[in-house]
């Protein structure tokens, strides 16, 4: 069996080997066994059920959340000549009947479904009657309650085990850390599944993040200088704002849309249609917009606001790049912007329990734009993942930032966090640190500890900093389940006795830009470079991709990726054979573009 999944790797997907864990997930599945898989975006993970999907005996079924996600996957695997199709709201009625009995009589490699449809009761019957290969649940982070986006419908799945137990199942998600990982086996019925977790990291994105009020100036500067006629996504919070700066971005001449859940549905359609379909469009969008964009050609995320999470961050950063080739993550971000999320849990409808959460992966966001250390590094160890090395490839690497002497601030912290009990967060101890005259602190009698007020020379923002990062980096741990009480690690001992220094990264104090502009810009990133004497060609295979795309009204990389048009213009083949060692290009597209493509190519013969 897996050498017919080798083969149709080669021959209907056009990629010569397995990446990272593809191989032992399918090997898992064409066994017959469950699956829990966590790959980056852009590591292949649906490579990991269509193959099987293929290979085993009847209908693979994918529970998809987003109609955009499922007509972008279909569309693509009709290009690879894949029997694909999905039920949504979108088809009309006697199109469903079509699917239906298309299923039924076994004319379905692959069937995708959201899961508010799959759990109803003429879809459950409708799979009594069908050959099922396998189930897969894509997106599977949305199972969680703490996850970024937590779809209640999710929740029901752990059906498929109880009503269909022969058919194996995978769950895939590209965030998830150790709490969401335990939910999704929790809530699936996924005791018994494979684990397999993949790195991470994308080393082909430069993590960049800027702390100030004036967004959309540095926003421009970052724009002008690293991505000029790219296509990206800005990301702000509020809807007013995703219009406002797609008005200002194209009266600075790019051409951008605003995307968010209050325009009309036709509307949200067209930009991103528009954004699938043009080269050089910005869509600036709430985080409405995102999730199933295949897209690989995005160049940069961009944040004009703190995200609510890492796993948030992590996840809407990783739509740039996915190609492969290098791409940007920046974020500009202001204390208003904590502030609003702050009160945005507070005001939460959730428990106690929840919010404290909530409020732990802000504080960890945070530790992330507050650390003076590679910051590819801290956002993996947030997965469990070690970088031993820091990555040369983010802003602190780069153009590493100020940072001062920290023992003394720290041994203050650490102390007065031991002399109150271990009992309070960082917003109490900070409040004894300074002094302040609280009834409170008065009624604990925290009042009369030796270091009541010994940090009033530090102002309240800059030890927020301090604690923040003493618990990114161990010295201190935050007690979610005992009411966000913070409490001294084993590693904090040596800091305590004074024999270990610490450096901590040095806050901006706010003046405007003058701060920002003398700072220096990190390189570059560095797009993959073709000769002057490829480039033509390039231009050629772009214009030739987007005329054939327009007349079958599908997304130009859904015919090739922009890698795949490279290496057509480096290589310059002359047969369909030659075609066949691009990566990407399999037989079916080989059959359906390759006269087209090498009569292109034969017009710029190498001099």
């Amino acid at each position: 069996m897996m050498e017919r999944a080798r083969k149709i790797l080669q021959d209907v997907f056009g990629y010569q080997e397995f990446r990272l864990e593809q191989a032992n997930i399918i090997k898992t599945l064409l066994s017959g066994e469950d699956v829990l898989a966590l790959m980056p975006t852009g590591g292949g993970k649906s490579l990991c059920y269509q193959i099987p999907a293929l290979v085993r005996e009847g209908t693979g079924i994918v529970i998809s959340p987003l109609i955009a996600l499922m007509q972008d996957q279909v569309a693509a695997l009709h290009q690879l000549g894949v029997k694909a199709a999905y039920l949504n709201s979108t088809l009309s009625f006697d199109q469903i009947r079509q699917v239906e009995n298309a299923l039924l009589n076994g004319r379905l490699d692959l069937l995708y479904v959201a899961p508010e449809r799959l759990m109803t009761a003429d879809m459950l019957r409708l799979l009594d009657r069908a050959k099922l290969a396998l189930f897969a649940i894509d997106e599977a982070h949305c199972v969680s309650q703490w996850g970024h986006d937590f779809r209640p419908e999710y929740k029901q799945l752990s059906i498929l085990h109880e009503r269909y137990p022969g058919v194996p199942r995978i769950a895939l998600t590209a965030t998830a850390d150790a709490r969401t990982r335990d939910e999704i086996i929790t809530e699936l019925g996924l005791d018994g599944a494979a684990q397999f977790i993949s790195s991470f990291d994308r080393p082909n994105i430069c993590y960049h993040i800027h702390e100030g009020d004036n967004h959309r100036q540095a926003l421009w500067r970052f724009l002008a200088k690293h991505h000029p006629h790219d296509a990206g996504v800005v990301y702000c919070m509020s809807r007013r704002k995703t219009e406002e700066i797609a008005g200002w971005l194209c009266e600075m001449g790019r051409k951008a849309l605003p995307y968010h859940a209050g325009l009309p549905a036709e509307v949200r359609q067209q930009h991103q249609d528009r954004f699938l379909r043009e080269d050089g469009l910005i869509i600036v969008a709430t985080i409405a917009f995102g999730m199933g964009i295949d897209k690989p050609d995005v160049r940069f995320v961009a944040h004009l606001n703190l995200p609510k999470s890492i796993e948030a961050y992590y996840q809407e950063t990783g739509r740039a790049g996915r190609d492969g080739a290098p791409a940007s993550a920046w974020m500009s971000y202001g204390m208003r912007d904590v502030i609003l999320l702050r009160q945005m849990v507070e005001d939460s409808p959730g428990s106690e329990l929840f919010k404290r959460v909530m409020h732990a992966k802000l504080e960890a966001l945070l530790g992330l734009c507050d650390t003076a250390s590679c910051r590819r590094q801290v956002l993996l160890a947030y997965f469990g993942e070690e970088l031993t090395k820091p990555c040369g490839n983010c802003d602190n690497c780069l153009n590493p930032p100020e940072q001062f002497d920290a023992a003394e601030a720290a041994q203050k912290a650490l102390s007065c966090v031991y002399r109150t009990g271990q009992r309070f967060g960082a917003n109490y101890v900070i409040d004894v640190l300074l002094g302040k005259q609280d009834e409170r602190i008065k009624r604990f009698g925290h009042d009369r500890l030796s270091t009541f007020g010994i940090g009033s020379d530090i102002p309240q923002s800059e030890w927020k900093s301090i604690f923040r990062q003493l618990v990114l980096q161990g010295f201190l741990i935050s007690d979610v389940e005992g009411h966000g009480s913070l409490v001294l690690t084993e590693k904090a001992r040596p800091l305590l006795r004074g024999e270990q220094k610490l450096m901590l990264r040095k806050r901006k104090r706010k003046k405007g830009l003058k701060s920002e502009r003398a700072a220096k810009t990190s390189t570059p990133v560095r797009q993959v470079e073709l000769s002057p004497a490829d480039e033509p060609l390039f231009e050629a295979l772009r214009a030739l991709r987007l005329k054939l795309a327009r007349q079958q009204n599908v997304p130009p990389y859904v015919i090739f990726h922009d890698s795949a048009l490279m290496q057509l213009a480096m290589i310059r083949p002359k047969t369909a054979s030659d075609l066949l060692l691009v990566n990407g290009i399999g037989e079916k597209k080989v059959s359906a573009y390759g006269e087209a493509f090498l009569a292109e190519i034969a017009k710029f013969p190498r001099r």
